[in-house]
């Protein structure tokens, strides 16, 4: 990848942090916050959503684009779900729990609560709320947070209610899931504070350790997402949303300053060729006999086939923005989201059972020469004609240079096109709850995880990695409980840490181990009631079996724990095998006695007696 001087090119960048938080209710009802499998659906029903006027009689521009498309959307309740989720009863009273949560993490950016929460509704429908629209609450504004790069501002702290869960898309309709909607939800936004792509990760890492600090946030896959704002000097704001990991967004933001350095790049080459965008002509009669798939299908269905001129465009839809994403591959998006396959342009073909001499003829058919492309599109014709129009209108924005958009991030840090920037007329009061004063005085600022590395080390004796490995984990709080309860912290930090991440790679079936398997695994260990050896059987049995106690899990392993004088007679056994070793080697032949040992008690006693007897009998018969 080209390297950029982020500074020569005026970078600009901000992050917006979402994190689920781990209460035990959602913010407007008392449901629980627990994820359900679809299969467990009691019932389920169907909206459409339109967008509506704010106060100010405005509508917003990407909620309008969203409602040229016309879906149907399909929402699956649960026994865990209500009435609020389905908007058909009003919400209730923001929930106290994740008002203290979002005041402790205030707290820890530095910000300045505000004096009341209240509520509004923000326009979306996109179908990820059966409303219509999502409540969101301002709780702090004006904080900041450090890095090696200087301080990042932190402008407002956000309360908000989780979207529904998309579960499956059937053409244009969508399923949605409504175990997740309403799970409280904060969003932190940063100032435009971030010049580079490292200072961008590393202010999301720290957010990110802050938040976890609280002890109080859901774990993996989709509980915490970023969204990058990327902008450079003669380029244009855009909002990337939807990266899950925290280690990509440095990559994000390095393409997305490659893209805008191209699209400007573009611009200069179509100024110099005083570019333009024809009309849209409906060209099926060039492709009547055609043997391209696509194409001939949709002809055959009795759709059409539309094309644009693209003056001064040659050589340019292909060009390459992203790896293996061109000026082409950002038309095509615009024409997907009107219920198009893609596009199909002459910088291309001829392709796909396009021919040479039909190619000739479609350049024929709207007036297009050497130094010009054509993109088509071949749908039902409803669908070609909306689809070739948004394809042309974002053609004459690449002759503008870079679109202000929302883009949704890929896994290979490119992005892709998903709608204009809304804007504020999305934005008006909820009227069914009411506002909340908030106390920060109340609220117990937290230990951040740096502080609780040192603290393990010091207090414990952890070493530095497992502290950390510990601190950072997502069994953080079960550690502190454990230890709390009289358990050694070293065998409670290897276990949660090494133990569980050895079964893990040997397939066994980890997410079915509890909190409370692991703390009565460690209380068998700490009284004496199972030898560490047997830890792992134990656990892989509790895996397979989750509805049994720990005491019958070791009894299913067959590790109930032996005396002292069956330890003693077993070792007895394994020495006399190996007389002939011991009276010739001694002590040196302890290891592998000791192993053979173990083996013969499978688990069954602690390591520290076996060691002791067996040291004695190797003494007696050396």
């Amino acid at each position: 990848m080209t390297a950029y001087d982020y500074d020569d090119l005026g970078l600009v960048a901000g992050l917006e942090i979402h994190q689920q938080l781990d209460t035990a209710t959602k913010l407007f009802c008392g449901c629980p916050t627990e994820e359900r499998d679809p299969d467990a659906a009691t019932r389920s029903f169907t909206r459409y959503l339109h967008p509506t006027k704010s106060e100010l009689g405005e509508l917003d521009e990407a909620a309008l684009e969203e409602s040229r498309v016309e879906r149907e959307f399909e929402y699956l309740a649960y026994d865990t779900t209500c009435l609020v989720e389905e908007d058909e009863e009003p919400p209730h009273r923001l929930d106290d729990e994740a008002r203290e949560v979002v005041l402790q993490i205030a707290e820890l950016l530095d910000m300045e609560p505000v004096d009341q929460a209240h509520v509004m509704r923000k326009l979306v429908i996109d179908g990820s709320n059966t409303s219509g629209f999502q409540r969101t609450s301002l709780i702090a504004q004006d904080g900041a947070i450090e890095t090696s790069d200087g301080p990042v501002g932190v402008e407002d702290l956000m309360l908000e209610e989780e979207s529904a869960q998309r579960v499956e898309e059937r053409g244009d309709d969508v399923t949605f899931s409504l175990d997740r909607l309403g799970v409280p939800l904060v969003e932190i936004g940063t100032r435009p504070d971030i010049d580079s792509p490292e200072q961008a990760q590393e202010a999301a890492e720290t957010i990110g350790m802050l938040l976890r600090s609280t002890g109080a946030v859901k774990r993996g896959l989709g509980t915490i997402r970023q969204d990058v704002n990327v902008s450079i000097a003669e380029g244009a704001r855009v909002e990337i949303k939807g990266v899950q990991a925290l280690d990509q967004i440095d990559e994000i933001v390095r393409q997305e300053v490659g893209r805008q350095v191209e699209l400007l790049d573009i611009r200069e080459q179509l100024h110099e060729r005083d570019a333009s965008v024809g009309d849209v002509t409906d060209v099926s009669a060039v492709f009547a006999d055609t043997d391209s798939g696509v194409i001939g299908g949709a002809l055959s269905d009795g759709g059409s086939v539309m094309a644009v001129p693209l003056y001064g465009f040659d050589g340019l839809v292909g060009r390459e923005i992203q790896p293996d994403r061109r000026l082409g591959t950002e038309l095509s998006d615009h024409a997907k989201r009107h219920g198009a396959g893609g596009i199909f342009h002459t910088d291309e073909l001829p392709a796909y059972g396009v021919t040479e001499d039909e190619v000739d003829a479609l350049r024929e058919a709207v007036d297009a020469g050497d130094d010009d492309a054509v993109a088509i599109v071949a749908a039902d014709t409803k669908t070609a004609e909306i689809a070739i129009e948004a394809a042309a209108e974002r053609a004459e924005t690449a002759i503008e240079g870079v679109p202000e958009e929302t883009r949704g991030a890929n896994d290979d840090g490119t992005t892709r096109y998903l709608r204009p920037l809304p804007g504020a007329a999305r934005m008006y009061p909820e009227t069914d709850v009411p506002p909340v004063g908030l106390d920060p005085s109340e609220v117990e600022t937290p230990e951040l995880l740096t502080e609780k590395v040192e603290r393990y080390q010091s207090e414990f004796d952890l070493d530095a990695g497992l502290a950390e490995q510990v601190a950072y984990g997502r069994r953080m709080p079960l550690f502190e409980q454990a230890v709390e309860e009289g358990i050694d912290a070293t065998f409670a930090a290897g276990l949660l840490e090494s133990t569980l991440t050895e079964l893990r790679r040997d397939d066994v079936a980890v997410a079915e181990l509890t909190d409370e398997h692991l703390l009565a695994v460690m209380h068998l260990v700490e009284d004496g009631d199972l030898a560490k050896e047997g830890v792992q059987d134990v656990l892989a049995t509790l895996a397979e079996n989750p509805s049994l106690s720990a005491e019958e899990a070791v009894e299913e392993a067959g590790l109930s724990g032996v005396s002292e004088d069956e330890v003693r007679e077993a070792v007895s056994e394994v020495v006399d095998r190996n007389a002939d070793q011991v009276e010739a080697e001694g002590m040196g032949a302890f290891s592998a006695l000791m192993g053979e040992a173990m083996g013969a008690l499978r688990g069954k006693a602690d390591g520290e007696i076996v060691s002791d007897v067996l040291r004695e009998e190797i003494q007696k018969r050396a």
